[in-house]
């Protein structure tokens, strides 16, 4: 993940975000960013092992997810481009549904994500 200091433009501060509480670090924080005029919510935080960043857009017009070019675009911001991420399908019983049209991308601190060869992709 990137020193998210590099973000600060976008991150929300106590007064802005209400609940969340702390103002965040530079793995850690609560941003409203914007991709092609549209803006996002992304929860930025590691820890248990993860850098995890959650994206959900801000409108309450728009019910619909993140589309793949927007969730490209809120990776390259968050992570390094030599950097994997993945957006998991967990099993149905594991699921967690807190937004309806939040999408989060994932990567472990203590390994590589194992990847197909470029050839598959």
């Amino acid at each position: 993940m990137k020193d998210l200091n590099i973000l600060n433009q976008y991150r929300l501060t106590a007064e802005e975000k209400g609940f969340y509480g702390a103002e965040g670090d530079s793995r850690n924080g609560i941003f409203k960013v914007f991709v092609d005029g549209r803006s996002f919510f992304c929860i930025a935080s590691n820890g248990g092992g993860w850098e995890h960043v959650s994206v959900s857009p801000c409108s309450q017009k728009r019910k619909t997810c993140p589309t793949w070019e927007e969730m490209c675009a809120i990776k390259d911001m968050f992570f390094e481009n030599d950097e994997a991420v993945v957006q998991y399908h967990p099993p149905k019983s594991d699921y967690v549904n807190n937004h309806p049209y939040c999408l989060h991308l994932w990567k472990p601190t203590n390994q590589e994500i194992p990847r197909p060869p470029k050839l598959f992709v």
